[in-house]
């Protein structure tokens, strides 16, 4: 889904979704896998510098990305993969019946009380805060989601958003969501842009870029390519109102 790709679908709705994953068509995210935005070989070092292996992780809106299968290759233990398409969720149980480390379940990101709270280390969003911002109920249904994340995850736990949402447009709807986070910003151009840039031998660039006071891109920074992928490091704060940048985890745990 490129910036700005919300045309009349609903995003939000099952329908939708399982019609896309029975088209087959794998460059609209059926037929046998696809990957949104960027692959875990771009994604790896961000991953293994801020998830450890041994994290419990819940892959939100997992489609047919062979991002689980590959972290579980690279040694990750418990991914939970999970998707409103009860299609795409049986090709992908089939498809990974073998790989004990990741487990499927069809589930609306909006309504997650299968699970308790703090269940998990980690929470992977590669798209779908994006999907949900062009759903029929946005922008309610996202903070619904977003108030869930923070639910299931433990204190100084990650949500690791992927989006080509700039700090304007995710930023405000991240601090609704009931919980103080610290925010850490990188920036990744298009794997097209990288290509294109490279002639032929790409090489995944990410830029780490401080945000300002109130949350957003210093006013002299230009974007290199303008669809560039914006990457938001969400750790939890212990404290809920806490400030939601600039909060160490570690001093915040440390305060507590």
């Amino acid at each position: 889904m490129g910036s700005g790709e919300c045309a009349s679908n609903d995003y939000g709705a099952p329908a939708y979704w399982d019609a896309r994953y029975s088209s087959g068509a794998a460059a609209s995210g059926g037929g046998e896998f696809f990957d949104w935005y960027q692959t875990y070989t771009a994604l790896r070092p961000l991953l293994r510098a801020h998830v450890p292996a041994a994290s419990r992780v819940l892959m939100i809106g997992c489609g047919n990305s062979l991002l689980s299968e590959d972290m579980a290759k690279d040694g990750y233990e418990d991914i939970v993969n999970i998707d409103i398409s009860s299609v795409v969720i049986e090709q992908m149980r089939e498809k990974h019946k073998e790989i004990q480390q990741l487990t499927y379940m069809q589930m609306d990101v909006r309504y997650m009380s299968f699970f308790g709270d703090e269940s998990f280390d980690c929470v992977l969003d590669k798209g779908t805060l994006d999907a949900m911002m062009c759903a029929d109920d946005a922008p309610d249904g996202a903070s619904k989601m977003l108030a869930e994340v923070a639910r299931l995850l433990r204190p100084h736990g990650i949500y690791l958003l992927i989006t080509y949402g700039a700090p304007t447009e995710r930023v405000p709807i991240l601090n609704l969501a009931g919980c103080g986070w610290s925010i850490a910003l990188y920036i990744m151009p298009t794997p097209e842009y990288e290509l294109k840039m490279s002639k032929g031998a790409t090489q995944p660039t990410m830029e780490e870029v401080a945000l300002t006071e109130d949350g957003q891109l210093p006013p002299d920074y230009v974007l290199k390519d303008p669809e560039s992928h914006f990457i938001y490091v969400c750790h939890k704060l212990a404290a809920n109102g806490a400030n939601c940048r600039d909060t160490d985890p570690e001093e915040t745990s440390s305060a507590n």
